[in-house]
């Protein structure tokens, strides 16, 4: 599951995320939202906002509930607030109020996960009641990433220190921390079940995997030698293979079968071509605190 907002003050789309199966991606846009199916592609529905900024849409696979946060220059909803829309009955059923803005948010059947630029918070969905707060590095790219498997709770997001990530297994209790980079993180990303983590740094030139558990790493793929931002890292949904996209508009797919462990891990890159050279206060929908 892979999600980026778009920045660009000419665009009219500020948001495009897809959905944790991947079979559906929304798009938020200055008047409102857009549901699209992937495979056929064609749209399922658009619902205008007026005023209608958009800058955060989260899918529950595809049920009727979203996660909207109003965003660019026009927001529907406040920047620091995160809604929580029923589609089914066109309006919000419960929100949660922050102190500053908004840069992220994940959604899975127990759980909603807010990110802020220093801080990420984690709410159980039923009730929004609050499970866990982790304080981070400065984090303005919003990274994190849920594994949307319900069987199992990983969350990946910044650590306190630059280039490492702190893994939250809450199954069995534990917190791993990966030295992963030594350059600032540029993206994240979990395989299905969360026992894998991809991430790049703002160099873009290496994307590494590692065991969630252990922290080993698994594969050390190489996109290019040139430094290059990467938008997005992807796992299929059986964690054989791994797509980047980058600023220079390549999109690279590496296998991960074979052998793991050290540098190239065993995956080599599908397109050779291509690898040239703050606290929070929460309320639900009748405006009550949440604990």
């Amino acid at each position: 599951m892979s999600s980026m907002r778009i920045d660009d003050p000419n665009s009219n789309l500020l948001f495009v995320g897809f959905n944790q199966d991947s079979s559906c991606f929304a798009c938020g846009t200055k008047n409102g939202f857009r549901i699209f199916n992937v495979d056929p592609f064609k749209p399922t529905f658009n619902r205008v906002f007026t005023p209608g900024s958009i800058g955060i849409v989260e899918m529950l696979y595809r049920c009727n509930l979203l996660v909207l946060v109003g965003g660019g220059a026009n927001p529907h909803y406040p920047p620091n607030k995160v809604m929580i829309w029923d589609d089914s009955l066109r309006r919000v059923i419960g929100d949660l109020t922050f102190r500053s803005e908004v840069l992220a948010a994940k959604l899975r059947r127990d759980r909603v996960v807010v990110v802020l630029r220093e801080k990420t918070y984690v709410y159980r969905f039923n009730d929004l009641k609050l499970l866990d707060q982790i304080n981070t590095r400065p984090n303005d790219k919003g990274l994190v990433a849920l594994c949307p498997d319900s069987s199992k709770t990983v969350l990946a997001c910044p650590g306190i220190s630059k280039g490492h990530v702190r893994v939250e297994l809450y199954d069995i209790r534990k917190a791993s921390f990966i030295s992963a980079h030594e350059s600032e993180l540029a993206c994240l990303a979990l395989t299905m079940d969360g026992s894998r983590l991809a991430t790049a740094s703002v160099k873009g030139t290496l994307v590494r995997v590692h065991d969630t558990h252990t922290g080993a790493m698994l594969h050390e793929l190489r996109r290019g030698i040139e430094e290059t931002e990467i938008y997005s890292i992807a796992f299929n949904n059986t964690a054989t293979f791994l797509a980047t996209s980058s600023a220079r508009d390549t999109v690279h797919i590496f296998s991960l079968q074979g052998s793991e462990g050290g540098a190239g891990g065993g995956a080599e890159a599908a397109d050779e071509g291509a690898a040239e050279a703050e606290a929070a206060q929460a309320t639900d929908s009748a405006g009550n605190p949440v604990p």
